[in-house]
């Protein structure tokens, strides 16, 4: 009988996608506890059908996407992202709706090839170097603003963030250099968020490797059986977690021989 409840008061994909699309519409968060998808099949619905409603990719598929997770045990995550919340570098986001201002420092690649699902099941969970070479033809400095469509934030439950496109507020994308293979262990990145101290990290990505999310989100992104074409970009996760930033911050990012980017906030 528990289960049977459970099944009848649990939120369905299109009451989810109503809750987000009416969040983005007025600029007014909703109440995510109790009003979650029951797994990431269902939240991954949702993403697709708040997509469908804003037409964000009516014209041609998404060219750019998040990856990434915790650690290597955890299952990575994914989203498609809208496209006109993508900005290259230097960036003003200062008329773009933002309730939270998070801040992640990242590091985006971008596809030199068209990727078939056949090819994208034959990976293993990770790539060797001669596939990542053959896969990647360049890399750039990239800053997500993290943002969200619940009124707990962060603190929204799984489920309702994934639903969210996992927390996506924007994505800035600094000058694009060649992909080249490096020793992320010993990277350096800096950030500057408004007149707080700088951070610097070294070798801090949760993956060790951003190449790492290649497999995982190659096999999402084909799922639906079609190609992911080359000149996609996707950024790979944070190297510093989430830093808090304000209205009126200047947000710069830099990683030692890759380039910088920045955002005005």
């Amino acid at each position: 009988m528990a289960t049977r409840l459970a099944d009848m008061v649990m939120p369905t994909i299109d009451e989810t996608t109503r809750l987000l699309v009416h969040a983005r519409r007025t600029r007014q968060p909703a109440v995510a506890t109790g009003a979650q998808p029951p797994d990431a099949a269902s939240a991954y619905a949702v993403q697709d059908a708040v997509a469908r409603t804003f037409g964000w990719f009516a014209e041609r598929p998404a060219r750019h996407w998040k990856s990434g997770g915790p650690s290597r045990d955890a299952v990575l995550t994914h989203a498609r992202l809208p496209p006109e919340g993508v900005w290259d570098s230097p960036a003003d986001a200062r008329a773009w709706p933002l309730h939270l201002r998070g801040i992640e420092a990242e590091v985006a690649l971008r596809l030199a090839r068209d990727v078939e699902p056949a090819m994208a099941k034959t990976f293993a969970t990770t790539l060797d170097p001669i596939h990542a070479d053959t896969l990647v033809d360049a890399m750039c400095v990239s800053i997500e603003i993290v943002d969200s469509r619940w009124v707990e934030g962060l603190d929204a439950p799984a489920m309702a963030k994934l639903a969210d496109l996992q927390s996506h507020g924007a994505l800035v994308l600094g000058p694009w250099v060649r992909y080249l293979p490096r020793d992320w262990s010993a990277q350096v990145c800096r950030v500057q968020v408004g007149t707080q101290a700088p951070l610097k990290r070294r070798g801090s990505h949760a993956l060790s490797d951003p190449l790492f999310v290649l497999p995982a989100w190659l096999r999402h992104a084909t799922r639906d059986g079609h190609s992911v074409a080359a000149g996609t970009v996707v950024t790979t996760g944070t190297w510093v977690g989430i830093l808090h930033a304000a209205a009126g911050d200047l947000v710069t990012a830099e990683f030692a021989g890759i380039g910088h980017a920045s955002v005005q906030l």
